[in-house]
């Protein structure tokens, strides 16, 4: 067993105190910002009763995968008085309503080439192709 004086005994806490302050106050300072990133690339596709003489009707949006030969299909209900409507592809599946296989599954917006086309009472209205990009990020570090 070791015997510590009592003096010293009273003396230990403000010497710890002290301590922690010069560690603290040496302490380096941030260098850099670290950042967080995301990009989401996304096709709009549309279309348009441009007369309005079709009055209420459902568009069936599908676009075909070229490289995986899958189909995801969207459907949007037009009430009276609304002639056209914007869908964009792929969509969150936390949407509602998103663009999904018949399986259920979400579409991902994984590169390559699409065609796609939208039904208006059964019937292919319009239609077209796109290639979906590759995304990708860079991160630059900004020195104090």
């Amino acid at each position: 067993m070791i015997l510590v004086p009592a003096s010293l005994l009273r003396k230990l806490p403000v010497a710890g105190l002290l301590l922690g302050l010069l560690l603290l106050a040496t302490a380096p300072a941030a260098k850099a910002q670290t950042w967080m990133v995301s990009t989401t690339a996304q096709i709009k596709l549309g279309v348009l009763d441009k007369y309005g003489q079709l009055g209420p009707y459902t568009a069936t949006f599908i676009v075909h995968n070229e490289r995986n030969g899958k189909d995801y299909y969207l459907v949007k209900e037009l009430a009276k008085g609304q002639t056209g409507v914007d869908v964009l592809f792929p969509t969150d599946a936390s949407d509602p309503e998103y663009f999904k296989a018949e399986s259920g599954e979400a579409a991902s917006a994984i590169p390559g080439r699409y065609t796609w086309e939208c039904r208006v009472k059964g019937v292919r209205a319009v239609g077209g192709h796109f290639i979906f990009p590759e995304v990708g990020n860079d991160i630059s570090v900004v020195q104090r």
